[in-house]
């Protein structure tokens, strides 16, 4: 299959360049799978299309200020540090920018001297070992330095008093280079409506990498590689979810992420089961889903493994068909953007 197939023209002002005041006044695109109509709604509206005996999954991962800005210790040329997931206690595997500038053994230097880092490896695609060292505790000492890695298409940073809307409001481990924004349009009073309703909420974590958003770079598709990221299921979350599938509820996924974590468990295990690993699935069309029934998502790039994945769920003609109605409506694009509930 060809990555033209999965284009779109989308004009630059649909993409948001910030969140809305409330999480939950988003729009929300509902697309049957069946019928294939689109309705268009807010996402406040979404408990019309929940009914008892479903269950929603959300990842509860953690979005690091992943983000900092150093400089070479022996030359003083700034260095750009994107840390993308850690390997051991105080090493991290990283892109710098720019990367030919740190080599082995290239020592940088944070917020004067706060946080240092050795480089000690190298990885594909230009990424870097780095091991840090610091007084106090990592975490910390990031939330000081550090800054929300905000996607490319975002061109400004969020204001201090925003920084909480990349984060959703259940998000608790933390290791994401990137926000699972699919669930950045609930609120906590929202949640507990739905729960109200016997929906069941039910958590799984998937630490975001940059590898889900690098562009496809074949014309094949199917000669793309994804990059692995780090997946975890709990016994809790693993026996509520194979309750929920004999009594013949829907498991309805919060997310990409979410999908690719649950659709990775029930194809290496037949069943969901407490279980953590890396994760390189990649899902396009044609594929059988093993795990979900329905999606709540955000709207994607053109030619992006995230829109290949919500054209297998339904098909990639009735997909674009959608998306090119929601830019007629003048949807929000994005991570910041408008929803979409498929069925």
């Amino acid at each position: 299959m060809n990555i033209e197939d999965f284009d779109y023209h989308l004009p630059e002002e649909l993409i948001a360049q910030t969140p809305l005041k409330d999480r939950t006044s988003s729009r929300l695109l509902v697309l049957d799978r069946q019928t294939k109509n689109v309705k268009h709604e807010h996402f406040s509206d979404i408990k019309k299309y929940l009914k008892p005996g479903d269950c929603l999954v959300l990842n509860n991962t953690k979005v690091l200020p992943a983000r900092l800005y150093g400089i070479k210790e022996n030359t003083g040329a700034k260095i750009e540090v994107l840390l993308l997931h850690q390997k051991e206690e105080d090493t991290w595997e990283v892109l710098t920018k720019p990367a030919k500038k740190v080599k082995k053994g290239t020592v940088l230097v944070f917020g004067d001297g706060l946080l240092q880092a050795t480089c000690v490896g190298f990885k594909e695609h230009g990424g870097r070992i780095l091991e840090f060292s610091y007084d106090g505790i990592f975490y910390e000492v990031l939330d000081q330095l550090g800054e929300m890695p905000l996607p490319p298409y975002i061109k400004e940073q969020l204001p201090e008093e925003d920084k909480d809307r990349y984060q959703t409001v259940y998000a608790k481990e933390e290791g994401s280079a990137a926000a699972p924004t699919a669930g950045l349009h609930f609120t906590s009073e929202l949640l507990n409506e739905i729960k109200e309703m016997g929906v069941t909420i039910a958590f799984i974590t998937l630490h975001v990498g940059l590898g889900t958003f690098r562009p496809v770079s074949v014309d094949k598709i199917e000669e793309h590689e994804m990059h692995s990221e780090f997946y975890q299921m709990t016994k809790e979350t693993a026996d509520t979810l194979n309750k929920v599938k004999e009594n013949g509820g829907r498991i309805i996924s919060v997310g990409t992420t979410s999908t690719r974590t649950l659709e990775t468990i029930r194809r290496d295990h037949d069943k969901f089961v407490e279980t953590s690993g890396w994760t390189d699935i990649f899902i396009y069309p044609p594929y059988e889903f093993k795990a979900i029934d329905g999606l709540i998502t955000n709207f994607h790039l053109p030619k992006s493994t995230l829109i290949m994945l919500v054209s297998a769920l339904v098909d990639k003609d009735t997909i674009l068909r959608a998306y090119n109605e929601a830019v007629e409506e003048r949807y929000r694009f994005f991570s910041f953007g408008d929803a979409m509930l498929i069925l």
